[in-house]
């Protein structure tokens, strides 16, 4: 060969490698290198787009699969153990919570061969070995009496059965201060539900997220889980009920909220779009272009 045609053959390699990572990297529908290229992962955002902004090249984008279906979104930090968000699509409900399904977690984030849907824990508590650098596992809670699993999409947000199952990975929970999780969040949610199921004509979307301040949960002496500071939420509904009450409509199509995980003080606090952004900019790893929603829940033109 000439040096000409050995040049020619090296970048047809290369080409063809990164042709071969690229099919690769779309076929796993798990963990993900861009939510919009992900089948129907998308469908879980306003506007097939992920709030935008932050700074980490760590965490890790999962299209939460159950089942072989995606049924929502999440930023996680594989670092700290937690999401940073979970993203997801409101479905009218009856605000029942579902117990009975088995605490779940995400194989693709320790292996980009393993199942791109999320399983069930296994019965041997040694296998956790092979996972748990990536994400939580069960015994990161099983000894912390003061806090409970708080879950970013939660299950009352949802109808199908298998939605709501969907809801019960680790990779969708973060430690919530007992006091708050069962008060003030709780109520939150359920006045979203409730607003939602009465006053949302089309599809809502919703974003629920944290802001962490160092604080962790310890196991072995290692840190093992972040503990969030401030729990937020917010939801975009632009086909809503114009002849809703004003107290109610003003709240469209897009508001707010956001309340500190602690056991006093701990009340939600409902802010229009903009001000929860500003209050997250000076607590978050983010920039200046910030954005929850495309175009600010902007109709779609």
């Amino acid at each position: 060969m000439t040096p000409t045609s050995e040049n020619r053959a090296f970048v047809l390699a290369a080409l063809m490698t990164m042709l071969t990572l690229v099919l690769l990297q779309g076929a796993q529908a798990g963990v993900v290198v861009d939510f919009n290229h992900a089948e129907r992962c998308k469908d879980s955002l306003y506007m097939g787009t992920p709030p935008r902004g932050y700074l980490s090249n760590s965490f890790k984008k999962i299209c939460q699969r159950y089942e072989d279906q995606p049924r929502y979104v999440t930023l996680y930090d594989s670092r700290d153990h937690i999401p940073i968000y979970s993203a997801y699509t409101f479905k009218k409900s009856d605000g029942e919570k579902k117990v009975d399904f088995p605490w779940m977690f995400e194989p693709q984030l320790a292996s980009e061969k393993s199942s791109s849907n999320m399983e069930p824990f296994p019965q041997s508590a040694g296998m956790h070995m092979n996972f748990e650098d990536t994400q939580a596992v069960l015994d990161d809670y099983a000894n912390v009496v003061q806090y409970e699993r708080g879950q970013l999409n939660p299950d009352e947000h949802q109808a199908d059965p298998l939605d709501k199952a969907a809801t019960y990975s680790l990779t969708n929970v973060v430690p919530q201060i007992r006091e708050f999780n069962l008060g003030p969040w709780a109520e939150h949610q359920d006045i979203i539900r409730q607003r939602l199921n009465n006053y949302c004509r089309g599809k809502a979307f919703v974003v629920t997220g944290v802001t962490t301040s160092g604080h962790t949960i310890r196991r072995s002496n290692l840190n093992r889980l972040a503990v969030p500071e401030y729990m937020w939420s917010a939801y975009c509904c632009t086909e809503f009920d114009q002849n809703a009450p004003y107290f109610v409509r003003y709240k469209f199509p897009v508001f707010g909220a956001y309340g500190l995980n602690d056991r006093v003080n701990n009340h939600m606090v409902e802010v229009p779009l903009k001000n929860l952004e500003r209050f997250l900019k000076g607590r978050m790893n983010v920039d200046q272009n910030f954005q929850i929603f495309y175009n600010d829940c902007g109709p779609n033109n």
